[in-house]
């Protein structure tokens, strides 16, 4: 007889290879086909809002954006397993100069050679083009959400939006048009925000330069011996000192005025060491000591040209590097510029839009500036201005979409005042209202919203939506009341703000619209466009006031770390202006992808990692199962090793599901299982652990700490199930008759164990959760896994003795193991613990819990277990292990007496004694002798 027909082996048809990258978008057409998205948004229950930040529609995924939908992803799915009503509405930023940049390029255009509208439908059409690979490139994550009906900055309702927002802060004062020093970027001919300028490392001119005191200045310092005086600057811009207006000192430092060969130099006191070390100096002699103050509104020569530099005092001239006197150029910095105000300074800014000197400056009209550096530098050195020249390296502000150095230029700008209304501290107020995951975030956005500047609106291109102003043509007056854009808004509503760009200002105004102060009935538009940071930060408007399935303010705000400074910050700004309070509950963080030695993502290292290609690979499983791994609120590491890990991870995950299905294959739930009540000890235990599992896992998704969620899954696999539950119960269930109580308690716990790992992994391991789901071989509640809810834990707790209990013998069960397989690996006497018999030696305290050897032959998986007083001295190859962790235990293993039963492979006394099934042991004759009674098997 085959005894193999007597086992209750797994009869499945679940695939042991996950096939991920060929099966996977089999479930995306099948959820689609169920109109998954569609039903989880009817469910009834509380509404969880996590507001998507709209990624830019420009270029294909890359990791940063698919770990940032996966996050999304997991947790709208873990919060509708909660019970909660969970709506996903994904959008996309459209306007802006990358997309711009890129249609000009693809025209062979250059900027200003097609009228705006041609432009701006080109764009439109870039920008869908991008939306729809987008779109499905995130499907293909898995990503359930409203997909056909996303929320577009470029749609008209959203254009309209973003205007009527614009129009709000405009009514209420806290919009103003002014001269005044912003990013610009020479190279994309634009002003810039804050949040578009990234900190990179550059190589620029440092220079000592020297401004002559003027007469007025010489005659505030009157005990100084006659010989040239002059005040010394260190600036690493030297294409400014055209620009220069002013000389700032510190009033709190003190000043000094030292013997320079045949010259007098003055410097703060606290730079003069640091100087002579950079220029290889002995320290001069001090000639006299001097408060700041007495040169406040005197004057300095200008180093080459034929005018004067005033001398104002300034808190923000620090100690830190230069000399403590720091050239002003009002039209080329924001402290400058504040001093300018302040001392009445022409806000002067001989640079054009391309980063050019004007045409009439003196010496360096039409020049480049950067490449100007080395023209100025040599006209100082002619002209004895020059104290010294180096280069150094340090950070410098270039454009984010570019990657080119900015420089600071003063222009007619829009602005909102971040203190006009209380902006400012308003934003604060309402930083304190926000939970920020990580605690950290809170800090920084604070930091950041304490010390930005006013916020730079205007944008001089044309693909976004216009600064929607009217100007009277003959005092220049803003129409600034929200009755004047009724008209114009209502139209944008309907077809979108193309037409701002097409129409004469009489047919946008309403009938009859006079200037409130001059009576005029002239206009002009204003032709620039909004920075595309408001066009994103009024989504909050667009969206979550707009949508009916979702609410204001949202739960959650999820995206990096930089958006602190971005989308984080201008939705903040926005909401608190105009509606008074912030646009979220919490705001959660992730890091950016690094490779696995830490190193930022570049073609340049040839370390970068495209999703599709791990998805053709592996498939998107393995992609959202490092998603959820890492601790994502720091920078995440990919690499092949990485992954080739989480695909260990990932098969061992599956496999124990795989196993799990095949025992179960003819268990029927409402039949078969056994009430806790009847169950024995060590199955309520393992219930207890599954609890505990569920209880970990509920809160690790509660607190979005999906690296734990992946860890306890993982390890109960490892442990509870492969370690305890199918080595101990394999025997069990393989070989004991079907309907033996035993083994019927037994599958009730893989049972319940099998129901709650499905759905704690489905909001990670989605595309396997519904695999193994679909395999079910009993009943199923739902038509997919993502109908279903988190498991409760609908069993007994157990006291603290009952675990402590099992905890104790489990510990003894280890060093058990530890025994056997010292014997299986060293002394090469068994090949499987069955073949074993051990005896253990116990301090009299302990023997009550062997007090049934038999079931400890069950529990250590060995043939034969018996205790005794002490060990007989181990034979050839037998081993004697004295317990690590259990006092006095003593463990001998040996061979098992008997031969080995052919059904079972236990080692029994009895096998071979046995008339009718000789190759059986007892408990095996008597399965099949039931079995063949009962017409389960032939002879």
């Amino acid at each position: 007889m085959d005894w193999k027909e007597t086992l209750n082996l797994p009869k499945t048809d679940f695939p042991m290879k996950g096939k991920l990258p060929e099966r996977e978008p089999e479930f995306l057409k099948f959820w689609e086909e169920i109109g998954l998205y569609e039903r989880l948004n009817q469910r009834q229950g509380p509404v969880f809002v996590l507001h998507d930040g709209p990624p830019y529609a420009n270029g294909h995924i890359h990791m940063g954006t698919a770990l940032n939908k996966v996050l999304k992803d997991i947790i709208l799915k873990s919060r509708r397993m909660m019970g909660y009503r969970a709506p996903y509405v994904p959008g996309w930023d459209c306007h802006g100069l990358p997309i711009e940049l890129n249609v000009e390029r693809e025209l062979g255009v250059r900027r200003g050679e097609l009228p705006k509208n041609e432009i701006r439908k080109n764009c439109r059409a870039y920008a869908h083009r991008f939306i729809d690979i987008q779109r499905e490139e995130f499907r293909r994550l898995g990503v359930l959400g409203d997909w056909d009906n996303p929320y577009l900055t470029m749609t008209p309702e959203y254009e309209a939006t973003i205007a009527r927002e614009f129009v709000k802060f405009l009514a209420s004062g806290q919009v103003y048009r002014r001269k005044k020093p912003v990013f610009w970027c020479t190279h994309c001919v634009t002003a810039l925000a804050e949040a578009e300028v990234e900190y990179e490392n550059h190589r620029s001119p440092s220079i000592y330069v020297k401004f002559p005191l003027a007469e007025d200045a010489r005659a505030a310092l009157p005990d100084l011996p006659k010989a040239p005086v002059s005040v010394v600057i260190w600036t690493t811009t030297p294409w400014t000192l055209p620009a220069n207006l002013a000389v700032a000192l510190n009033p709190e430092f003190e000043y000094v005025a030292v013997k320079w060969d045949e010259e007098i130099l003055l410097l703060a006191e606290g730079r003069l060491s640091a100087l002579c070390a950079e220029l290889d100096r002995d320290l001069p002699e001090i000639l006299c000591r001097f408060d700041p103050r007495r040169l406040e509104g005197r004057h300095a020569r200008h180093p080459f040209y034929d005018r004067e530099s005033l001398f104002i005092l300034a808190d923000y001239v620090t100690l830190e590097a230069g000399t403590g006197c720091v050239h002003i150029a009002p039209g080329h910095g924001e402290e400058d510029y504040e001093s300018g105000l302040k001392y009445g300074l022409e806000v002067y800014s001989p640079v054009d839009d391309t980063g050019h000197f004007e045409e009439d400056m003196p010496l360096f009209g039409g020049k480049e500036i950067f490449s100007a550096n080395e023209e100025i530098i040599e006209v100082l050195r002619e002209k004895g201005r020059l104290l010294y020249a180096s280069e150094i390296e340090h950070s410098y502000p270039h454009c984010w979409r570019c990657k080119k150095p900015v420089i600071f230029r003063a222009t007619e700008q829009w602005f909102i005042s971040m203190e006009e209304a209380g902006l400012r501290e308003k934003a604060l107020q309402a930083i304190e209202r926000v939970t920020w995951i990580p605690r950290w975030g809170r800090e920084r956005i604070r930091g950041m919203v304490e010390k930005r500047p006013d916020w730079c609106l205007s944008r001089q291109r044309a693909w976004g939506v216009p600064i929607t102003v009217f100007v009277c043509k003959k005092c220049g007056e803003l129409l600034r009341e929200e009755k004047y854009y009724q008209k114009v808004l209502a139209l944008f509503e309907k077809e979108g703000t193309d037409l701002w760009f097409e129409r004469e200002p009489k047919e946008l105004l309403p009938e009859g619209t006079r200037c409130p102060v001059c009576g005029n009935e002239e206009f002009r538009k204003e032709e620039d466009i909004l920075d595309v940071w408001f066009d994103s930060g009024v989504s909050f408007a667009a969206v979550l006031e707009r949508r009916p399935e979702l609410a204001f303010p949202a739960d959650l705000y999820l995206e990096g770390s930089d958006q602190h400074r971005g989308w984080f910050q201008s939705s903040l700004l926005c909401a608190v202006g105009t509606r008074g309070v912030p646009p979220y509950k919490s705001v959660l963080t992730h890091g950016f992808v690094v490779d696995g030695q830490g190193r930022k993502m570049s073609k340049s290292l040839g370390n970068v990692v495209h999703p599709q290609d791990i998805i053709k690979k592996y498939g998107a499983e393995i992609l959202r199962l490092w998603v959820a791994s890492e601790d994502y609120r720091e920078d995440i590491r990919l690499s092949d090793e990485i992954l080739k890990r989480l695909v260990e991870a990932y098969r061992k995950i599956r496999n124990t599901c795989r196993y799990l299905l095949g025992v179960l294959c003819d268990f029927e739930p409402q039949k078969h299982r056994v009430p806790w009540e009847e169950l024995p000890e060590f199955e309520r235990y393992l219930l207890y652990r599954l609890g505990q599992l569920i209880k970990r896992v509920r809160r690790a998704y509660e607190e979005y700490q999906f690296h734990i969620v992946v860890q306890e899954i993982h390890r109960f696999c490892v442990v509870e199930l492969s370690a305890l539950a199918i080595d101990i119960n394999r025997d069990r269930l393989y070989c004991d008759h079907p309907e033996d109580r035993l083994r019927r308690a037994t599958q009730t716990i893989l049972y319940e164990a099998l129901e709650a790992l499905v759905r704690l992994m489905a909001p990670i391991l989605s595309f396997t959760a519904e695999d193994i789901y679909q395999y079910y071989p009993f009943p199923r509640e739902a038509e997919s896994v993502h109908l279903l809810s988190f498991p409760e834990i609908s069993w007994p707790e157990p006291d603290e003795e009952f675990v402590e209990s099992w905890e104790r013998r489990l510990l003894i069960r280890g060093e058990i193991t530890k025994a056997l397989e010292k014997a299986r690996q060293e002394t090469k006497l068994i090949r499987s613990s069955l073949e074993a018999e051990v005896l253990a030696a116990v301090p009299a305290e302990k023997r009550p819990i062997f007090a049934d050897p038999a079931y400890w032959e069950y529990l250590a998986i060995v043939s034969s277990f018996k205790v005794v007083e002490s060990l007989p001295e181990p034979g050839e190859k037998e081993v004697l292990w004295e317990a690590e962790e259990v006092p006095g235990l003593k463990v001998l293993v040996r061979r098992a007496p008997g031969k080995k039963c052919e059904r079972c492979w236990q080692w029994k006394p009895e096998v071979g004694s046995l008339e009718d099934y000789p190759a059986l042991c007892s408990r095996c004759r008597e399965v099949v002798r039931r079995l063949k009674e009962e017409g389960r098997l032939k002879e």
